[in-house]
C-alpha cells in the first residue's frame, strides 16, 4: 500500500548505500542524491575512468569493504532512481531542493534519509593557508581521485585515526612521509585501552599502521603542540613544541593536517530539526533516536552525518533508518534484524568514546593562537578580530560575532573555521564551549552557481 511513497536518499556513502539497498529490498524505489560522481563517498571514494590500480592499492585493509559497497550500490542501479553529480542545498517543508549543473529541481518527500557524512575538523595555526597545506580528507582525495601525493616531502599533523590511516596510504604508495605529529599524548591511548577493545581488529589494524610506519623509518612524534607553518609563497617547513618542552623545525614542502572529522549538519538545521550538545565530540549534532528519527517527522539522519562513528558504523545506521522509514510507512520490518544492527551500533560507540578519549581535541591550542593569524580564510577573519568582537563588541556567542565579523560567512559556510570559532569564543569568554552556541546553516549550504536559472522544475 505504499508503492507510492516517495523516499528520497541524500548521499551514496556507506549510510547512503545501505540505506538504499534496504529500501529496495523492500520494493520501493528511492531517489539517491549525490553530490559525486560516482557512489562510495569520500572512504570509499572510486577511482576516476581509465585508472586502474587494485582495490588493494587504493583501499588498502578496507579492500573488501570497499568492493562491497561499491557491488551493492550496482546491483541496484536499475531500481534506485539515481542522480549523481547533484547538490542538495535546501530543504523545508517536505520538498528537498537540488541543483545539477545550472538546473535547479525540486524534489517531493514522504520520507528524507540525510546520509551526508563527514568532512575534515580543524584547528586555525599561524600560516594554514599557505599553499601547500591540505585537509587530511584532501590528501586523501589526491592520492585516490588523482593518484599523486600533495608534496615530495609531507608532514601530517594533528590527532585522530585518520592521522594514521593518510600516512599508511601515502607510505605504501612510494612517496615520502617526513613525519607524523600527533598532538595526544601516548599515554591517552593506554588509559582508552578498555573501551578500545571493544573493537579488537579495528584496534589492531591500527597499531599495524602504526608498526609499518616505524619500520619504513618515518618519525614519530607523541605529545606535540603546533607552532607554526613556516613558507612564504609555499610550505617551507612546521614548527612545533616536542613533548619534552624542546622547539623544533621540521621540513617540509607539504603538510596535511585534520583533528578527527565534523559532522555535516546544515541540511538538517534547514529541515529545523533539533539539535543537542555532545561532549564527546564537542560539537552540536541532530538529535536522533537509536533509528535515526530525528524530531521531525519524516526527517532521518544516518551515518557520520548523526555522530562521526566510522563506515562500519555508517552501514548500520544507514540501514536502521531505512528501517525506520518503512516501519513508519506501515511495511513490516524485521524486529530480530533490527535488534542485531543495534547490538552492533553499541560496540561502535563504545569504541568510538575511546578514540575520543584517546585523541581528544587539543582546544587549548587556539588560546596561543596569534591574534594576526586567520580564522576564517573565506572572509579574511583574524583571531584578533573575533576576540574583539567578543571582548569589545559584547558578542556573547558565534552567531553575534557572526553578524559582527562576517566569520562563517563565506563559501565553506563555517565548515572550516565554525567549530574553531565557537572554541575560541569559549575560551575568550572562560565558558564552556556549549554556551558559545554554532552557527546556524543557511541556504545555499554550497555556492550556486550565478546562471543557475531561476525557476525550479519538480522532478
Amino acid at each position: 500500500m505504499n508503492q507510492g511513497k516517495r523516499v528520497v536518499v541524500v548521499g551514496a556513502g556507506p549510510a547512503g548505500v545501505r540505506a538504499a539497498a534496504a529500501l529496495v529490498n523492500a520494493g520501493l524505489r528511492p531517489v539517491i542524491i549525490d553530490e559525486g560522481s560516482c557512489s562510495g563517498g569520500q572512504i570509499y571514494r572510486r577511482q576516476p575512468p581509465g585508472f586502474t590500480r587494485p582495490p588493494a592499492t587504493l583501499y588498502g585493509a578496507e579492500a573488501d569493504k570497499a568492493i562491497a559497497v561499491h557491488t551493492t550500490f550496482d546491483a541496484l542501479q536499475n531500481r534506485v532512481d539515481y542522480r549523481p553529480d547533484t547538490l542538495a542545498w535546501n530543504v523545508y517543508d517536505g520538498v528537498l531542493h537540488t541543483m545539477k549543473g545550472q538546473l535547479a529541481q525540486s524534489v517531493d518527500f514522504d520520507a528524507l534519509v540525510i546520509a551526508v557524512g563527514a568532512t575534515d575538523r580543524l584547528l586555525p595555526l599561524e600560516g594554514w593557508t599557505l599553499p601547500g597545506v591540505y585537509t587530511l580528507g584532501a590528501s586523501q582525495i589526491a592520492l585516490k581521485a588523482q593518484a599523486c601525493a600533495i608534496g615530495s616531502r609531507v608532514v601530517f599533523m594533528g590527532t585522530g585515526p585518520l592521522l594514521y590511516l593518510v600516512a599508511y596510504q601515502y607510505m605504501k604508495a612510494g612517496a615520502n612521509v617526513a613525519a607524523v605529529l600527533d598532538t595526544s599524548p601516548m599515554s591517552l591511548r593506554i588509559k582508552a585501552l578498555p573501551e578500545l577493545l571493544s573493537r579488537p581488529a579495528t584496534l589492531f589494524k591500527g597499531m599495524r599502521y602504526v608498526s609499518a610506519l616505524r619500520r619504513a623509518g618515518v618519525r614519530m612524534e607523541a605529545g606535540i603542540t603546533p607552532l607554526k607553518v613556516e613558507g612564504n609563497e609555499t610550505v617551507t617547513a612546521v614548527t612545533v613544541e616536542l613533548a619534552n618542552g624542546q622547539r623544533e623545525q621540521i621540513a617540509c614542502d607539504a603538510l596535511g593536517m585534520g583533528y578527527h572529522v565534523r559532522s555535516e549538519v546544515q541540511l538538517a538545521d534547514l529541515a529545523r530539526c533539533n539539535f543537542a550538545f555532545d561532549e564527546t565530540t564537542r560539537q552540536w549534532l541532530p538529535e536522533v533516536d537509536d533509528d535515526g528519527r530525528t524530531s521531525i517527522r519524516g526527517v532521518y539522519v544516518a551515518g557520520d552525518g548523526a555522530r562521526t562513528l566510522g563506515a562500519d558504523a555508517a552501514e548500520i545506521g544507514g540501514e536502521l533508518a531505512a528501517l525506520a522509514v518503512l516501519k513508519d510507512l506501515g511495511m513490516d520490518v524485521s524486529a530480530s534484524r533490527v535488534a542485531e544492527l543495534k547490538r552492533a551500533q553499541r560496540t561502535q560507540r563504545r569504541f568510538a568514546t575511546g578514540i575520543a578519549h584517546a585523541f581528544p581535541l587539543p582546544v587549548r591550542q587556539l588560546e596561543r593562537l596569534p591574534d594576526h593569524a586567520l580564522l576564517c580564510r573565506c572572509e579574511s577573519i583574524t583571531a584578533g578580530e573575533l576576540r574583539c568582537s567578543v571582548k569589545d563588541l559584547g558578542a556573547p556567542e558565534v552567531n553575534r560575532a557572526k553578524a559582527l565579523t562576517r566569520v562563517g560567512m563565506g563559501r565553506c559556510q563555517g565548515r572550516y573555521c565554525g567549530l574553531a570559532s565557537a572554541e575560541l569564543v569559549s575560551a575568550t569568554l572562560g565558558v564552556p564551549v556549549e554556551m558559545a552556541g554554532r552557527l546556524r546553516a543557511q541556504a545555499p549550504i554550497k555556492p550556486l552557481p550565478i546562471a543557475a536559472e531561476s525557476t525550479e522544475e519538480n522532478v
